[in-house]
């Protein structure tokens, strides 16, 4: 099942893609990444992945911000959009739920856990 499913998977840290993608390479989804906002807007300009994970901290435009972007897009508005991210103070969940994010990954990424939070979002 898994298979069938694209992950655009939007981070900044080489070491954070890396692990992203084996984990859920090795339930056979696809998955695209992006080092920032731009390269993000550019991919989802041709396709439309089943699920976009998203890092908060990125140097180029925020995760909060680019969450608005992709919901004011008509064609992402149903698309899940998880912030896969270290802002763990109080508060932190609730303003990334706000911005339009469906879900909330804390980092460090716990991976007995991650592909089962991942599953969850795409039934």
């Amino acid at each position: 099942m898994q298979g069938q499913y694209t992950v655009l998977n939007i981070e900044d840290n080489p070491e954070n893609r890396l692990l992203i993608r084996r984990l859920l390479e090795s339930k056979g989804y696809m998955v695209v990444e992006a080092e920032n906002a731009a390269q993000a807007l550019e991919f989802l300009s041709i396709q439309k992945p089943d699920l976009i994970l998203l890092d908060i901290n990125m140097p180029d435009m925020d995760g909060y911000s680019l969450t608005n972007v992709l919901r004011s897009k008509p064609a992402l508005n149903k698309t899940p959009i998880i912030a896969v991210t270290a802002n763990v103070m109080k508060g932190d969940r609730e303003r990334t739920l706000q911005a339009g994010c469906d879900g909330y990954i804390e980092k460090p990424i716990d991976v007995d856990l991650f592909l089962d939070q991942i599953e969850k979002y795409l039934r």
